[in-house]
């Protein structure tokens, strides 16, 4: 019998007994573990109905290592730093008793958890969860599991992102990515730069509102993230992308700048920071100043790094430098995209891979009907270019953050029919169509390691992450609709050190629909899953 958990367990085991959940029933703990035990009876109410009694017994918590030291431990990196320590493996066992939920740290036992709310949910009628007597033992493939959040071309207001904080915390993910600026806005404060908050923050895509997170609302949703084993890494992205800055601050923009129409009324700058000029990295120094103590729990600053077009490879990599070095001066650890390479990095650097091999196939035929011709050569050339990233990365002991366009990046339509015909439409309007269309299987159907070119073992990988872009995303509705059930496919793949098989795997998912519906997350209802 496979239980409906998602990720999937290293091992699991059923027998023929049950065990009923209630409300009659409560969580036994020890003082560490009370505000674990806390937040899954409120999660558990919120995913299944059931309310659990305070005091009652039923459910029991330990720290400890039983039989965790058969399950392999995770390779990566953790976006908190915290390699040494940090042990998120547990175990969950049902008998005709009871449950039991161990493991050697609070994280441990907080994933042990998560495992038991799908397990609960999954099994929930009339206010009862009949569970099969199993013993399940777990741990994760790899450290660094995340989402990265655009912010940027739609803000997201704070109530938009605890939800998707949620779903991460439901499967497992423990890194929120948040992309803070961009070419459409800035998002986040720096007291001493009024003017990105003022005047950099007023607008987004296509004349949608904009905004910013206050310091507060910041520090607000850093809590919350972190009582739920989420960090939150920021992202700062530069040289390129920089026109919400040169917007704010006219004088740190280029004395000559270029511009390409795209044809539909908006103009993409190739502008970007210049690094002989010392006034750049005042204005560096000072968003680093400001951003970085706003992410206490981050042992990151991605810096971006991407897409930096009209700038010379000399001048990017030294620019690359000189920010990473920046960083590193306050206690942070560098994160970029891939272009960062390019740049004399360190083996503590890591680099996030998306630009996929021969991805300038992508250009050919009615793909590239839809580039400007002023763009075109651009992309061809910055495509070539990324062929030898990876290559570079390793050669400098670099650890690789998973990301392949064709896999992980959620702004891609919907490739199958939703089972609802009403949401056909949104499923046609939504997504970028310069993406080949993706299934739910794809999602899926693929190994971090064997996939990414150049890599032949996790110790080279950092993690796999998740990205979702928002340029045709205008609505919370549409962002969840583009989230699920992917973000649980992309859980899979960065949690599991089990192959997954598409039949099962589409059998489990079908389990999760209950719990999405209970929160009100909007969500595809693709034709490949039998939803109940």
């Amino acid at each position: 019998m496979s239980l409906p958990l998602i990720p999937a367990p290293t091992t699991a085991s059923t027998d023929d007994g049950t065990f009923a959940v209630t409300d009659a029933l409560g969580v036994s703990y020890p003082p560490e573990l009370a505000t674990i035990a806390v937040h899954f009876a409120d999660d558990l109410e919120a995913d299944s109905g059931i309310t659990l009694t305070p005091g009652a017994i039923g459910i029991t918590l330990e720290l400890g290592r039983d039989g965790l030291d058969d399950v392999a431990p995770a390779a990566g990196l953790r976006a908190d730093g915290r390699e040494a320590d940090a042990d998120e493996r547990y175990g969950l066992e049902v008998t005709t008793d009871g449950i039991r939920i161990w493991g050697p740290t609070p994280e441990a036992v907080h994933r042990g958890l998560t495992s038991l709310r799908q397990l609960i949910t999954a099994n929930t009628a009339d206010g009862t969860a009949t569970l099969p007597t199993a013993r399940v033992l777990d741990g994760p493939r790899f450290s660094w599991r995340g989402l990265s959040l655009d912010v940027v071309r739609t803000f997201h207001a704070p109530p938009v992102v605890r939800r998707v904080i949620d779903m991460c915390s439901l499967y497992k993910l423990n890194v929120l990515h948040l992309h803070l600026t961009d070419d459409q806005g800035w998002r986040v404060e720096v007291p001493s730069r009024p003017a990105l908050t003022e005047i950099g923050a007023a607008g987004a895509t296509d004349d949608r509102p904009g905004g910013f997170y206050s310091q507060a609302e910041l520090a607000e949703l850093v809590a919350y993230a972190a009582e739920r084993f989420v960090t939150v890494v920021p992202e700062i992205d530069m040289p390129g992308h920089t026109s919400a800055v040169f917007e704010a601050y006219p004088e740190l923009a280029p004395t000559e700048t270029r511009t390409v129409e795209l044809g539909n009324g908006t103009t993409l700058h190739l502008n970007t920071l210049e690094p002989g000029r010392p006034e750049i990295w005042t204005f560096v120094e000072d968003v680093l100043d400001a951003v970085i103590p706003q992410f206490p729990h981050s042992a990151y600053v991605h810096i971006g790094g991407d897409e930096a077009w009209g700038m010379s490879d000399e001048d990017h990599a030294a620019f690359v430098d000189l920010a990473a070095g920046l960083v590193r001066t306050r206690g942070k650890r560098v994160v970029g995209w891939q272009e960062i390479a390019r740049a004399a990095i360190t083996s503590d650097d890591v680099v996030q891979y998306w630009l996929e091999p021969r991805q300038d196939d992508s250009l050919d035929g009615e793909a590239a009907s839809m580039v400007p011709a002023d763009l075109l050569p651009i992309l061809i050339e910055h495509f070539a270019k990324a062929e030898q990233d990876i290559p570079r990365a390793l050669r400098h002991g670099s650890r690789l953050l998973l990301s392949p366009t064709s896999r992980l990046y959620f702004d891609a339509p919907h490739a199958k029919a939703s089972s609802d015909p009403a949401q056909e439409e949104l499923r046609k309007r939504v997504g970028l169509p310069f993406y080949p269309p993706t299934s739910i299987e794809s999602g899926v159907d693929w190994d971090p390691v064997e996939y990414t070119p150049g890599i032949d073992s996790d110790a080279q990988v950092a993690g796999v992450e998740a990205a979702i872009w928002c340029e045709t995303i205008t609505t919370s509705a549409e962002l969840e609709f583009m989230l699920l059930p992917r973000l649980a496919g992309a859980a899979e793949k960065a949690w599991s050190q089990t192959r997954t098989n598409w039949p099962d795997y589409a059998t489990r998912l079908a389990h999760h629909s209950p719990t999405w519906q209970a929160r009100t997350w909007n969500y595809f209802k693709s034709t490949e899953v039998n939803w109940p």
